[in-house]
């Protein structure tokens, strides 16, 4: 099927065109001071009434005068409605997803948006816990003739609108990073958000295919209603060509059954190569390794950004 006609049935899937923006609204609640950069808790609306809280980072190097390129970081899933955007922005879980802070150290400002139904976005009403209230919200979405994916990508755009806005960030220089599920936020923004210069997806391209045969319950995000019969996955990854992709796997994450994942590599590859940016396009196996950040990924990872967004000042 013609690129055009499968992004066509693809905005379909996911519940037809968003709406228009709203104003952001946004709200700082506190500033906390680290060694080189600042923390600013705050909130911005993605719809009229629907606030995204959020921690921005911002290195002590950026400035109004001299800003810096931008980046977006979607957080993981992991199975733990309690993290979010906490978890890059350095404040507690992982360390080894502390990527929005280290990005910061390198001179970034970094956007850490909280996904609906992770932390400070769970059931106002107390009623359902965790993942109760996701698989909740995914089928009121489902109801309403939408996907939980088209609300990500809503929320999504309306972080980089609201990091565009930011006086410190060099506007025609952002990009974005995820991990695990923040991997599929990755690609599932990517073809309908063009002002992401440079975006990077670590350990995550669950094709349908493998997840049917493997009976995985992947994290909703990943489904897009009736779109199996036009498309998969990583037909959906290929419409952000020409601009810059970077992906990470590891070969033996039980998630992205390897096998699917080079198919799915090449069927990216293509895209770019059909159009003559095949420079733009990358994929990295790690042999023996899961579902897990490697030094090598996070290495390819700030290269890639550093090629495509800029060297920010340090």
């Amino acid at each position: 099927m013609p690129a055009i006609d499968f992004r066509e049935r693809l905005l379909a899937g996911l519940g037809g065109p968003w709406p228009d923006p709203c104003d952001l609204k946004p709200v700082l609640r506190e500033t906390i001071r680290k060694d080189g950069y600042r923390i600013e808790s705050l909130t911005f609306e993605a719809e009229p009434g629907d606030k995204i809280p959020a921690l921005l980072l911002v290195p002590d190097t950026a400035t109004s005068s001299k800003p810096a390129p931008g980046i977006c970081v979607w957080h993981q899933h992991a199975g733990n409605w309690k993290k979010g955007k906490s978890e890059p922005a350095g404040l507690g879980f992982d360390a080894m997803h502390h990527t929005g802070a280290a990005l910061c150290r390198l001179g970034y400002v970094v956007l850490c948006p909280d996904a609906l139904c992770f932390e400070e976005r769970q059931d106002p009403t107390g009623k359902l816990k965790d993942g109760n209230y996701e698989r909740f919200k995914f089928l009121e979405y489902v109801v309403a003739g939408k996907s939980m994916a088209w609300k990500n990508i809503l929320d999504m755009r309306r972080s980089v609108d609201f990091l565009q806005s930011r006086p410190e960030v060099k506007a025609e220089s952002i990009g974005c990073y995820g991990h695990s599920m923040g991997s599929t936020h990755t690609w599932m923004v990517g073809p309908w958000e063009p002002r992401l210069k440079a975006l990077v997806g670590n350990c995550c391209l669950p094709t349908y295919k493998a997840i049917h045969r493997e009976h995985m319950l992947h994290c909703f995000p990943n489904f897009v209603p009736g779109i199996l019969q036009y498309g998969d996955t990583p037909d959906i990854a290929a419409l952000i060509a020409p601009r810059p992709l970077l992906l990470n796997f590891g070969e033996t994450d039980s998630g992205s059954p390897i096998d699917e994942v080079r198919a799915g590599i090449d069927i990216i590859r293509r895209a770019y190569d059909s159009i003559h940016a095949e420079a733009n396009f990358q994929a990295y196996i790690e042999p023996g390794t899961g579902h897990v950040l490697s030094d090598e990924m996070w290495r390819r990872t700030t290269a890639w950004f550093a090629k495509h967004l800029g060297q920010p000042r340090t």
